[in-house]
């Protein structure tokens, strides 16, 4: 039941105007004394959550507070008592910040694990509690991690996306057990940030009418008024982005005009909704509309001033009035209404569609179809003639997609070059569209390679399991990626990152797009699955390892040019990390090679020339997964690479970062690459086959049989070419 105020007009514009005067409001149409107590407890916790500890980010909880009451009061569908119930709507907060807002509504709709005890931790100096500085996935009602701005826009429309994806599929006339919305609260700051601009651009396209995107409209951030750095008239920009947009003049007090304006929403169709809600930032503060409000601990005197002026006693703290528990107390008995009323239509529909609900279970639990490894072809049925490990790739997506509607592939504009498309896809389109519909799982992000993946987080976040993104662009792009990847990992969500063109040896596209140290990135990246096939064989471990674990994102760094399929290759040595791929285990070589990707079959010509040319007894180790290595025994790690016995070189047509850990001495790139065919390029930079012989065993020569020390790590293509 809506609160008993008189709906405002949500599209006057003369509603709220001249509201503002030194951070107090002059209300046209009060609220309830009930509902002004509720909003002001609110205030005033935040207050004292923030002054607590002397730190955090008051001000826009204060002034959105009744943004928060519309939505868990009276707006959203979910379960208290259960976090995890599929059919509930999500809620993301993108502007992190102000995570406070959300703790205290889910301490208010009853969530048994939100106590006001956990709350207090907000800031504290411990390293205990769920009340984490921004909100983290790993903890009830927080749907992904958000923080750095943008990207929870972008999480919150893959979530859109998986939900539309789901209906299609799984929906049947009478049945709609899937049809949740997904709400998104957005700050000034996400809206200036380009990866939340092309999530809307994105969202606009695919006309999510799951989709309601709310904008605390305050005008101030860090610095202070946006005006000095953001004149956009956002509401216009929605628009021509393909979005409805909906405006509140009062968002601070006005509670009817905001429920009247997401009462709107949730009946939009055929575009996602924009709600543009004007706050005051810290209201009721003398801090009210500055930048200090943002992000700073009021201070105690104002905070005093701030219980004085709504009637709280300024002496006592964490105040909760019986009257705002009682505000709430029906949103845990209709929490369990709700999932009981999806429970009743869900075992319903097992029983009208038994196929599809087995199908929908299986994919809520998380779990690839059955049998997955027997799609995996063997070496003997792989190419035997030389191919790029992008188009190896390839033949795992062929195999997967069209059977497990689990995967949802696609690409920043590359569709066909990164191999990700297979025979008789439907693409995900508008309907009507005649490009495909919403049950396609072949996603054309265009040419936003950051929201892709950010959008492909709220994708593998909507049920975790229930979708594996596969996501692809040039290596080089990934940079672009690289902080949607960084909070994949964060979040132990899984996806299948498609990295081709991955060397020097995309030739002609020259040094713009050959990625030099960018590996050293994604090797560093705590808990992602960065890999380095060698060839076909060694692809289809990348993939082995990439389906197997399944709170790890994989990306796959992949050749265009063709390779070789290496007689000495293994799957499953890429689990290891690496693994000895040419030479003979059985003893200690002069010298050992290690490689990864394209230079592998390189090393393997390098090690035999240095055989017959330098009588030189050489091992070839293949190192796709770092990390992998790293994980295994310490008797596997010093068999495999003896570095106590036997000098190591390691060859990569990337930066050096990271190999000094492994090797003795390394031919690594040391400039920014150049616009010529592949071969000429290996050549040019020092790493041709037969320069590669001369200068490793004129530095075996020098080293007379003597290891180098720790830290004594030698470049063997330092300054090689003279010029570039």
């Amino acid at each position: 039941m809506a609160p008993s105020i008189a709906a405002a007009d949500v599209n006057a514009p003369e509603h709220g105007q001249g509201l503002k005067s030194k951070g107090k409001v002059t209300d046209k149409v009060a609220p309830p004394a009930d509902e002004m107590l509720v909003l002001n407890t609110i205030r005033c916790l935040a207050a004292d959550l923030c002054q607590q500890f002397k730190g955090g980010h008051p001000g826009t909880v204060m002034g959105a507070a009744a943004i928060g009451v519309a939505l868990w009061r009276y707006q959203m569908r979910y379960n208290p008592r259960n976090s995890e119930w599929f059919g509930r709507d999500r809620f993301i907060l993108s502007a992190g910040h102000a995570c406070l807002l959300q703790y205290l509504m889910l301490h208010f709709s009853g969530y048994p694990a939100w106590t006001l005890d956990e709350i207090k931790n907000y800031h504290a100096p411990t390293m205990k509690g769920i009340a984490a500085g921004h909100p983290e996935i790993e903890y009830p009602g927080i749907e992904v991690t958000t923080g750095p701005l943008g990207q929870g826009i972008a999480n919150a429309v893959g979530m859109a996306l998986a939900g539309k994806n789901a209906a299609a599929i799984y929906n049947k006339e009478g049945y709609p057990i899937i049809d949740g919305k997904i709400w998104c609260f957005t700050g000034d700051g996400c809206l200036q940030e380009g990866v939340g601009q092309e999530a809307i651009s994105m969202a606009g396209h695919w006309g999510l009418d799951n989709l309601i995107l709310i904008y605390d409209n305050n005008s101030i951030t860090v610095d202070g008024s946006i005006a000095n750095c953001f004149t956009d008239d956002t509401s216009a920009k929605l628009k021509a982005t393909g979005w409805e947009v909906i405006d509140v003049y009062d968002g601070s007090n006005d509670l009817a005009a905001i429920l009247a304006a997401l009462d709107k929403a949730k009946q939009t169709k055929g575009k996602p909704t924009f709600v543009n809600i004007r706050t005051i930032i810290g209201i009721s503060s003398r801090k009210a509309n500055t930048g200090p409000a943002h992000g700073q601990a009021l201070g105690d005197d104002e905070v005093a001033y701030v219980k004085t002026q709504l009637g709280f006693n300024p002496d006592a703290k964490f105040v909760i009035p019986s009257e705002v528990r009682q505000y709430f107390a029906e949103t845990v008995p209709r929490g369990q209404k709700y999932e009981d009323e999806w429970n009743d239509l869900f075992q319903r529909y097992t029983e009208a569609y038994p196929e599809e609900a087995k199908d929908l279970k299986r994919r809520i639990n998380g779990k690839l179809l059955d049998g997955w490894e027997e799609l995996m072809p063997s070496k003997d049925k792989l190419p035997q003639e030389p191919t790029p490990t992008r188009k190896s790739s390839g033949i795992m997506v062929q195999a997967l997609a069209p059977r497990d509607k689990s995967i949802i592939a696609g690409s920043a504009d590359l569709l066909e070059s990164t191999f990700v498309s297979w025979k008789g896809m439907t693409e995900f389109q508008k309907p009507g569209s005649g490009l495909g519909d919403y049950s396609g799982r072949q996603i054309r992000y265009g040419i936003r390679e950051f929201a892709m993946v950010a959008a492909g987080n709220g994708i593998a976040g909507y049920q975790k399991g229930m979708f594996l993104p596969i996501m692809s662009t040039f290596f080089m792009f990934w940079l672009y990626a690289a902080p949607a990847a960084r909070m994949s990992a964060l979040q132990k969500l899984r996806f299948i990152g498609i990295a081709t063109h991955d060397a020097i040896g995309i030739g002609e596209d020259g040094p713009t797009h050959q990625p030099i140290a960018l590996a050293s990135f994604y090797r560093s990246l705590p808990d992602i699955n960065f890999i380095r096939p060698a060839d076909a064989e060694e692809v289809m471990g990348a993939w082995k390892v990439a389906l197997t674990e399944e709170d790890r994102p994989s990306l796959f760094a992949l050749s265009r040019q063709p390779v070789p399929l290496l007689a000495g290759s293994n799957r499953d040595g890429v689990a290891k990390g690496g693994y000895i791929v040419y030479g003979d285990e059985s003893e200690i070589p002069d010298v050992t090679l290690l490689a990864t990707g394209a230079e592998v079959a390189r090393a393997i010509t390098v090690a035999a020339g240095l055989s017959s040319k330098n009588n030189l007894k050489t091992r070839v180790v293949s190192m796709p997964s770092f990390k992998h290595f790293d994980a295994q025994p310490i008797s596997y790690r010093r068999s495999t690479i003896p570095s106590s016995k036997s000098l190591v070189v390691a060859i990569e047509a990337w930066a050096t970062a990271s190999w000094p850990r492994y090797a003795h001495a390394g031919c690594h790139m040391h400039t920014f690459g150049h616009s010529a065919p592949q071969q000429i390029l290996y050549e040019h930079f020092g790493f041709g086959e037969d320069n590669l012989v001369k200068i490793i065993g004129q530095f075996v020569d020098r080293q007379k049989g003597e290891l180098p020390a720790v830290g004594e790590f030698q470049e063997l293509l330092l300054g090689f070419p003279e010029s570039h």
